[in-house]
């Protein structure tokens, strides 16, 4: 198998090259350091997959040159300088990476949120700046028993919310796309009436910047707010109306704001600066070490899925609208297509059938569920002929049939997907969920309840229960030089026992002969995510 090329045309953390680099299947080519030109004219014609930061256009010259790439993924969030557009008519997926500074844009938050009710930053340049030791002129409040309103409860927005109940602040959430169970199971108060969130002490936004979110709040919505209001925006530029919140902020409406993004950046004469009731920073949300590591990795592992063709986490681009679907849905379609991939790797056999099932509120996006699953399953024997826009129309020349099926949620799961896959051997079936958002799981393959992460080299050793088999099985791996990873193990009714084994290496021929040989043995297969 020839290797995938990936080139990373800005600089990113070490701990995201290293991931490249230790990938037997890329050639990574670090190309950070390289004069721009160069990097346009020899080097991206050579890219399969392309990582960019914001020193990397992704422009008419960018494009002309890239004949081989499938794929460009952002490392960050901001896709301000790719021409998406463009990119789709060539067919290269756009993708980002929006959660790795998660934990830095929530405690970002909660630091504007402080500075507010402290004045902190005032205080701190009346002394340090200016020598005065005044405590008289800086008098707060407190969190303790405020009413905080978070629109948008995603990601960040829910992690806001549980640290701010730490304060003992009242909570109340407000995103009219997630199961209310997700903030009230955490003790928040949830509605779906947005006036409600106006009658907050303290309002933070945390929602993508878009069609029905730009301007989200503005003269109006300020006007009915409780006077002394305090607005924290760490989301998106343009979400606060800046003419309306520079003018309840200068007759006192809102008694402060925390501002760290603006509609145009970077921003260094907008009037808000010069009001002494901001606190503003230059867009910093995802400015932490840790973070920045995070998103490396993130953006290695993506570029790494994109390039073998696994899937596509975190699409702009691709003809269903990811982008445009409710945060909680995205995970699902990874992992659908991911159980697609996997089930195809296990028969190694003609498809006759794909039925996707979906359970939960997740089950209202079946029929994208239905195109990322198309494309899982048929990459194993199509590779680059298959693709999101094509899948179906593939499936129905191979005379493949694609089923969906809404089932009634009594799994114990919040939400539930999985596959059941015909093929000229036999059936196979695969469920997963996601736990915290982004933690994906499987958890169950045909009768067998496991929890295996979908993740690296896996050995599925099916077997009569009897003792000894998973020293036997351990054994034999590890003569063969292979270090294991994670080692799950599920029964079924009939006195039957499938492990699953994640392995460090090439699986092979001989490694499955001999587990074959084994006196237990019923079946045994292995796969790569």
């Amino acid at each position: 198998m020839s290797k995938k090329t990936i080139v990373v045309c800005d600089h990113i953390h070490k701990d995201g090259l290293d991931i490249l680099a230790r990938d037997n299947e890329i050639k990574l080519i670090n190309a950070a350091d390289e004069p721009k030109d160069k990097l346009i004219s020899d080097i991206i014609p050579l890219a399969d997959v392309a990582i960019t930061r914001s020193s990397t256009d992704v422009d008419d010259a960018f494009l002309k040159s890239a004949q081989k790439i499938k794929a460009v993924v952002r490392a960050g969030v901001g896709v301000d300088n790719v021409d998406i557009p463009a990119s789709s008519k060539q067919g290269i997926v756009i993708m980002n990476v929006p959660t790795a500074n998660t934990i830095a844009a929530v405690e970002l938050t909660m630091t504007h949120m402080l500075s507010c009710v402290r004045t902190f930053p005032y205080a701190h340049n009346n002394l340090k700046l200016d020598r005065v030791w005044r405590r008289q002129d800086w008098y707060g409040t407190e969190l303790k028993d405020k009413k905080l309103g978070i629109i948008g409860f995603g990601n960040i927005g829910s992690r806001v919310g549980i640290r701010a109940k730490a304060f003992e602040m009242d909570v109340l959430a407000y995103d009219p796309y997630i199961d209310p169970a997700k903030a009230t199971d955490l003790d928040i108060g949830y509605t779906k009436n947005f006036e409600d969130i106006l009658a907050c002490d303290i309002i933070t936004i945390h929602t993508p910047k878009n069609a029905e979110t730009i301007g989200m709040i503005g003269k109006d919505e300020i006007a009915k707010m409780k006077d002394g209001v305090i607005l924290i925006n760490c989301a998106r530029g343009g979400l606060y109306d800046e003419d309306a919140l520079l003018e309840g902020l200068t007759h006192g409406k809102i008694a402060m704001a925390g501002i760290d993004v603006f509609n145009k950046e970077p921003s260094i004469d907008h009037p808000l600066l010069d009001l002494d009731n901001v606190t503003v920073t230059p867009h910093l949300g995802a400015n932490t070490k840790e973070s920045q590591k995070n998103i490396a990795i993130q953006a290695a592992e993506n570029a790494i899925a994109a390039a073998k063709g696994i899937s596509y986490p975190n699409a702009l681009n691709l003809p269903i609208k990811e982008n445009e679907l409710p945060d909680f849905v995205r995970p699902y379609l990874e992992l659908i297509q991911k159980i697609g991939h996997l089930s195809a790797q296990i028969t190694k056999s003609a498809v006759k059938s794909i039925k996707v099932m979906a359970a939960g509120p997740v089950a209202q996006h079946i029929e994208s569920m239905g195109t990322f699953a198309t494309v899982g399953v048929l990459t194993e024997s199509l590779g680059d002929q298959v693709n999101y826009v094509n899948a179906e129309f593939v499936a129905q020349e191979r005379a493949i049939e694609i089923a969906k099926e809404v089932k009634p949620n009594n799994s114990g799961f919040t939400n539930k997907v999985g596959i059941k896959l015909t093929t000229a051997d036999g059936t196979i079936s695969i469920a997963g969920t996601v736990f915290d958002d982004t933690v994906q799981r499987i958890i169950e393959i045909d009768d067998y309840i496991l929890d295996v992460e979908p993740k690296g080299t896996m050995i599925f050793f099916r077997n009569n229960d009897t003792p000894g088999v998973i020293g036997d099985v351990g054994k034999i791996i590890a003569e063969n030089g292979l270090n294991i990873s994670d080692f799950r193990l599920g029964r079924d009714f009939n006195e039957q026992a499938l492990a699953v084994v994640r392995v460090d290496g090439i699986v092979t021929k001989k490694i499955l002969d001999e587990l074959s040989s084994l006196e237990a043995f019923i079946s045994v297969s292995h796969a790569s995510i």
